[in-house]
């Protein structure tokens, strides 16, 4: 085994205006996708529970909705297995369109779906069934995303283009926390129970009709007709990739915890830990986090521009050693903030791994063979949302242990800024600069 990749394939980037269009394509997508998943994950708590798991109680039927959750999570690898091997075998734009679709389905069909009162438990397990769509779907799009964001560009816009998909996390799910927020504020909880939960699910077709326009104009990336053509797409990617870059496998999915790791725990755990235990009002956590997401428009665009000068991978270990050295400082005050300090300390808070965020597909991309990239990406990338989906988990596990001691969620985001930390400086060691051979600039 080694980690060598292969010679690369010499390529002619796109014109300007098709490369543009491909990053609006990409980028349009991806906050689809973002918005369809985790709108469940805002609903799931308060409705989904009492709606369809009814009989197993209050506990019960909340730990039924969490699951469902989980269980998208958990079914992304099978995703980013099919995906990715069609992506190197078909193409990139073929397989996005297919995910897009299936996830905007699969989100709108929930808007439909029967209650348990209406339907006993056919409506839980088509629920569960949409749920695993909704999860195979995203297992396959991010990668794709990124590949078709980036292989249209010149080598010197990669790193900004690779940002543009990274902008569609806090774009859906500050879509989806408008839509929580418009619909319990404005509505009463028996009206949102009987009617009103459906209409953010069903969204998502019109939204998706928006997405299928963009990709369908889209053409394929010049890196995967170069691949093609040449005649060097694998017959297996995945096996040509566990062949050929096993060890580059497990420092990608390092290089990516932190990204994802700390949206799961400051956009999930921390607002249950600063209502429940802190004493914070709920909606003062949402409005926070949404600030935070907010910023993140900006900020994003900004880190990806600088990826461009310095590195990607450089940028993704300065934004893990910024998030380690502020991590203990904003669990500490956050145990007697106002509600200022709170919006201050959810920007501060994720400003820092926002940079490791942002930079993360221009790092995978300089990883991989484009033989077997999309492979590659999608798989490493579900790998490490599946660790991160535990993250809640083992905070709250920490929590428990601990007396919901104030270090504890600290204790958890540093150790993930550690290891993308040095993940990412090996990183920048072992990355492989894939289309050296392209035409000049």
């Amino acid at each position: 085994m080694t980690d060598i990749a292969a010679a690369p394939v010499p390529v002619t980037p796109s014109d300007p205006r098709i490369a543009r269009r491909a990053r609006w394509a990409s980028l349009v997508g991806t906050s689809l996708e973002s918005y369809d998943f985790y709108l469940f994950a805002y609903f799931s708590a308060f409705f989904a529970g009492p709606l369809f798991f009814e009989p197993l109680g209050e506990v019960g039927a909340n730990l039924a909705a969490l699951a469902t959750i989980g269980v998208a999570f958990v079914i992304r690898p099978l995703g980013a297995i099919v995906f990715g091997h069609l992506g190197d075998r078909i193409g990139r734009r073929t397989v996005l369109i297919v995910t897009i679709t299936m996830m905007g389905i699969a989100t709108g069909l929930i808007g439909v779906l029967p209650t348990y009162e209406q339907a006993g438990w056919l409506g839980a397990v088509l629920l569960v069934l949409l749920r695993v769509l909704q999860g195979v779907s995203l297992g396959g799009e991010w990668g794709g995303a990124v590949l078709i964001a980036t292989e249209h560009e010149t080598r010197a816009r990669r790193a900004f283009a690779a940002a543009m998909p990274q902008l569609g996390s806090p774009i859906g799910s500050i879509l989806a926390a408008v839509a929580f927020l418009w619909l319990t504020l404005s509505l009463t909880s028996a009206e949102i129970a009987e009617w009103a939960w459906r209409v953010p699910f069903l969204t998502a077709i019109p939204l998706l009709a928006l997405s299928l326009y963009l990709r369908l104009a889209i053409t394929e990336t010049p890196v995967f007709t170069a691949v093609k053509d040449a005649g060097r797409a694998p017959r297996i990617p995945l096996a040509a990739l566990l062949r050929a870059q096993p060890v580059t496998i497990v420092v990608a999915v390092g290089v990516a915890l932190l990204g994802i790791g700390s949206y799961s725990l400051m956009n999930t755990y921390t607002i249950n830990y600063g209502a429940a235990v802190l004493g914070f009002d709920y909606y003062e956590l949402l409005i926070a986090t949404t600030v935070g997401g907010l910023l993140q428009l900006v900020t994003i665009p900004l880190f990806g521009a600088w990826a461009t000068r310095i590195g990607s991978g450089l940028v993704v270990a300065i934004g893990a050693l910024g998030t380690f050295l502020v991590a203990f400082p904003i669990y500490y005050f956050l145990q007697d903030a106002s509600f200022g300090f709170l919006v201050g300390m959810m920007i501060v808070g994720g400003i820092l791994p926002t940079m490791s965020w942002a930079a993360l597909g221009g790092i995978f991309t300089e990883l991989f063979d484009e033989r077997y990239r999309y492979s590659a990406l999608g798989f490493s990338y579900a790998l490490a949302a599946v660790v991160a989906g535990f993250v809640p988990a083992l905070t709250g596990a920490l929590g428990a242990a601990t007396g919901n001691a104030w270090w504890h969620p600290a204790i958890v985001l540093a150790s993930m800024s550690i290891i993308t930390l040095v993940a990412s400086l090996v990183a920048i060691r072992i990355r492989v600069d894939r289309d050296d051979a392209q035409t000049p600039e």
